[in-house]
């Protein structure tokens, strides 16, 4: 009886420990269960996941990066690939091959209703800049501007002279003097310069979250396609509204940006058809009277050197006679001097007094 009652007591403490065990294992499976169902409504109720990388980010700068984008309207996510995964397939995501190749190592998840290129622009611009560390390299000029440092005299004046930056002591602490550029673009971080902006709070090296890859309506969007070159678009698309408005304007198309255009030359043209058929308004009057003049002078200048027309109007000849003028053969001037001055007929006088009144 007392073996039977042992036996009973043994088996009994074996499940106690065997239930004990399997505790922790059972809240980690509902854990995992709850995590899992919060992916799926946040897949159903955003249209964009972004999967992005946090490998090498320090966590106060990350920090930084996610809150901006949680600004942005992101909904920031620290989950198991795993877990990630898991929810896909239980929604049925299409195209899950092609995307499960970025669920690994430490990543981030962005859920949004932005398309894929305005995330991905958006992780591009959100970046915070840590203190630089020794072998750095900076990416940008770094200079120091005149002021107080809040570093008080004492053994960090030598590390000031080390580097070649004016100081002076005034109220207590050290000033920088003027303006000082301690690192080019491309240049690699000192040690003891390393040290001393991190005493003065500068922070020089950018830090941003790498997008692996962006998820949307089945497709996925690689870094590579999401790139865009916004300023160049933007110059095409000035010059693709220059070479429209050019071809709208000579087709005559009757569009509201371009009738001015269309108003002016219509204009233009029909007062240059008034001027050649000599149509009197009060709009080509002044240009038909003169164009009239114009005809009428260079007709009688014409008419001057062959017939006497009694208006007075000296011929324009020329100053001087060229060079080749002077070498004319005497036999040439003695021909030319037999030949009888030819007279004017009606018949060109009428034409000219035709041309002249239109």
């Amino acid at each position: 009886m007392r073996a039977k009652t042992r036996a009973e007591l043994e088996k009994l403490t074996k499940q106690s420990r065997f239930e004990e065990r399997r505790a922790p294992l059972r809240e980690s499976v509902k854990r995992k269960a709850v995590v899992v169902e919060e992916i799926k409504s946040l897949l159903k109720q955003y249209r964009t996941m972004a999967i992005v990388s946090v490998e090498g980010i320090p966590t106060k700068e990350s920090r930084r990066v996610y809150d901006k984008l949680h600004s942005l309207g992101c909904v920031v996510k620290l989950y198991k690939n795993s877990l990630v995964l898991r929810a896909l397939r239980e929604v049925d995501a299409e195209n899950l091959d092609s995307l499960a190749k970025y669920l690994t190592g430490p990543n981030v998840y962005l859920f949004t209703n932005l398309n894929p290129f305005e995330l991905a622009k958006v992780i591009e611009e959100s970046v915070e800049y840590r203190y630089a560390k020794p072998g750095d390299t900076v990416a940008f000029d770094v200079e120091l501007g005149p002021g107080p440092t809040d570093i008080k005299p004492g053994p960090s004046m030598s590390l000031f002279g080390k580097l070649k930056i004016p100081i002076q002591v005034r109220e207590g602490q050290i000033w920088i003097a003027k303006d000082v550029k301690v690192l080019k673009a491309g240049d690699t971080v000192s040690a003891e310069l390393a040290s001393l902006l991190k005493k003065l709070g500068v922070a020089v090296i950018p830090v941003k979250a790498r997008l692996k890859a962006v998820y949307e309506g089945g497709l996925v969007y690689t870094p590579e396609v999401l790139k865009i070159d916004y300023e160049s678009i933007r110059k095409s698309f000035i010059e693709a509204m220059s070479y429209s408005k050019v071809l709208a304007v000579e087709l005559a198309l009757p569009l509201p940006e371009v009738v001015p255009e269309l108003l002016i030359r219509a204009f233009r043209v029909s007062v240059e058809v008034a001027l050649r058929a000599g149509y009197l308004t009060a709009d080509t009057a002044p240009a038909v009277i003169s164009r009239a003049v114009g005809v009428a002078l260079a007709l009688a200048s014409a008419l001057a050197g062959k017939v006497d027309l009694g208006l007075g109007i000296a011929v324009a000849t020329p100053a001087t006679l060229s060079v080749s003028e002077e070498r004319v053969s005497k036999k040439q001037e003695r021909e030319e001097e037999g030949k009888e001055k030819e007279e004017v007929t009606e018949e060109e006088i009428a034409e000219g007094i035709s041309a002249l009144f239109g």
